[in-house]
């Protein structure tokens, strides 16, 4: 039995659909009935089967801090895929995002070593990386720097990283992928989908930054394959290509027949932007849209190697730009 948490995100929708259509045992969590609309409206996207594989899953109605609930939801795992984690960069949701990312995943990774689990599949983050040195790639022995100014979304997958690393030395096989900017269909209200819609709806202009991009479908595979492997105790970066934000924003624009943005984003407006939404919200209660942390790192120039999965797996990655025409296309189907 293979037990899925975060199943009705992107990423763990996706998983579920592979996962699915290779006749696999699996039990899924899920918290809110609503959400599984949205895991429906993915198997949609790929098959008219849709149903059948959605049914072919055992829900579980559990949060990931509901011990009594996941203790039962564990009963008979052999393996487990953890996808769950709220992501947020406002720093007022620090407390939330600590309860979620640490102490959820302190949970299942206790669960695990209690019910003897023969591996774990963690996703975390490339935002777990630290900074290389200029004109460097970061790899996944670029090391996290605590006294950078982190992003409190960084910050917390960093402490759930430590809490599968001490499962790893207590007996438990893990497995850590590192995934950059996820591109993927069927979900166009949060993560990568909203930028499809927002670049449908029209966007002017983009930052100078850049950012390590994949396909879902890549993520899930690799996530897969590893899960299966006999690698255990290691972390893989997941990015297919490393793209500006100009380059990335157009093609964006261009696969939903949008007009392309055309002005780059100065760093001053960038900086007094994040200043008014930060007085916006302490005046209005508003939440952030655009923080200190965020705002620097759209307008960082990070470049990931990808080279260890490629070597370890031999695993080719979908070109980013199939992948975006792809998305565009299907965006346009069920969106317009």
């Amino acid at each position: 039995m293979i037990l899925v948490t975060g199943s009705t995100g992107l990423l763990g929708s996706h998983l579920l659909y592979k996962l699915a259509s290779q006749n696999k045992n699996i039990r899924a969590l899920y918290r809110t009935e609503d959400k599984l609309d949205l895991v429906k409206n993915v198997f949609a996207t790929y098959t008219a089967k849709s149903d059948s594989l959605f049914n072919s899953i055992e829900w579980v109605k559990a949060d990931i801090l509901d011990i009594p609930a996941l203790t039962n939801a564990f009963k008979a795992v052999n393996y487990v895929y953890h996808c769950a984690a709220l992501v947020s960069f406002d720093p007022n949701d620090y407390p939330y995002l600590r309860k979620t990312n640490i102490e959820g995943t302190a949970n299942i990774v206790n669960l695990c070593l209690a019910h003897k689990i023969e591996k774990l599949c963690y996703v975390s983050s490339v935002a777990t990386l630290g900074s290389a040195l200029k004109n460097e790639l970061t790899t996944e022995e670029t090391y996290w720097n605590p006294e950078d100014d982190n992003n409190v979304y960084a910050i917390t997958k960093y402490g759930a990283e430590m809490e599968v690393w001490r499962a790893s030395q207590e007996g438990l096989p893990v497995v850590i992928v590192k995934p950059g900017v996820i591109l993927g269909a069927g979900v166009w209200n949060q993560g990568s989908g909203s930028l499809f819609t927002k670049a449908h709806k029209g966007l002017r202009f983009y930052p100078k930054g850049n950012s390590g991009l994949v396909d879902v479908k890549d993520v899930a595979d690799a996530m897969i394959q590893l899960l299966k492997s006999d690698i255990k105790n290691e972390a893989f970066i997941l990015v297919s290509e490393n793209w500006n934000y100009k380059h990335f924003l157009q093609a964006l624009a261009t696969s939903v027949g949008a007009k392309p943005p055309s002005t780059l984003a100065p760093t001053w407006v960038l900086a007094v932007l994040w200043r008014l939404d930060w007085l916006k919200n302490a005046l209005t209660g508003t939440p952030r849209q655009l923080t200190k942390q965020l705002a620097a790192s759209i307008m960082s120039k990070s470049h990931y190697s990808n080279a260890k999965i490629k070597t370890a797996l031999h695993f080719k990655f979908k070109p980013v730009q199939e992948s975006i025409n792809e998305i565009g296309a299907i965006f346009q189907k069920q969106v317009e």
